[in-house]
């Protein structure tokens, strides 16, 4: 890690919340759109046609230990935390598989870049890389600026069938969401 970088994995204490502002009220009911998205686990993803429930974690983007994140990360809300969701995502998986659900991270990073975080954080599950801005226009995900970037906002997605069945918006604390998704799961047996 470099000097003055703030350990990933721990959410500082002040960790600003971030407000719903409506950006996600659209998506219930949506299609997915048929559109095959490259995973970390070398395969092409198309999240159109899998029959099941599917949980997708949209995030902005993870640390990486050779670069600081963008001024201000920690101020923005709803940026910081994609460490301790993933890693979250992964300690439950097992559960969330045993749930009936296949899980993807989704983010704007390339392939390279997710494959990396992947491995270091050893997620059992796929990484998606939406870098083209498909997903992201096709179903008006939000986003925001940071460091030059256009970044997704935090989000959560089930979807069934192809057709987003609910959405946890806005996502906080994010390493939370993975305990929230499966307390969603068990009061919406499929």
């Amino acid at each position: 890690m470099l000097a003055g970088m703030t350990d990933p994995h721990v959410l500082p204490a002040d960790l600003p919340a971030p407000a719903d502002d409506g950006a996600c009220v659209h998506l219930p009911g949506l299609r997915w759109p048929t559109y095959a998205l490259r995973g970390t686990d070398g395969a092409a993803h198309d999240l159109s046609v899998l029959p099941r429930r599917t949980v997708v974690y949209a995030y902005p983007k993870t640390a990486r230990p050779d670069q600081a994140m963008p001024e201000d990360w920690d101020l923005i809300p709803g940026a910081r935390g994609c460490t301790p969701q993933s890693c979250a995502f992964r300690d439950h998986h097992a559960e969330l598989r045993a749930a009936g659900t296949r899980v993807f991270g989704l983010s704007v990073q390339d392939t390279a870049y997710q494959r990396a975080a992947a491995a270091r954080l050893h997620l059992p599950f796929p990484l998606l890389s939406d870098a083209a801005g498909v997903v992201r226009q096709t179903l008006g995900l939000p986003t925001f600026q940071a460091g030059g970037e256009d970044l997704l906002r935090r989000v959560t997605l089930i979807v069934r069938g192809g057709v987003i069945e609910h959405v946890f918006y806005p996502v906080f604390p994010p390493d939370r969401s993975a305990q929230d998704v499966l307390d969603w799961l068990a009061a919406h047996p499929a």
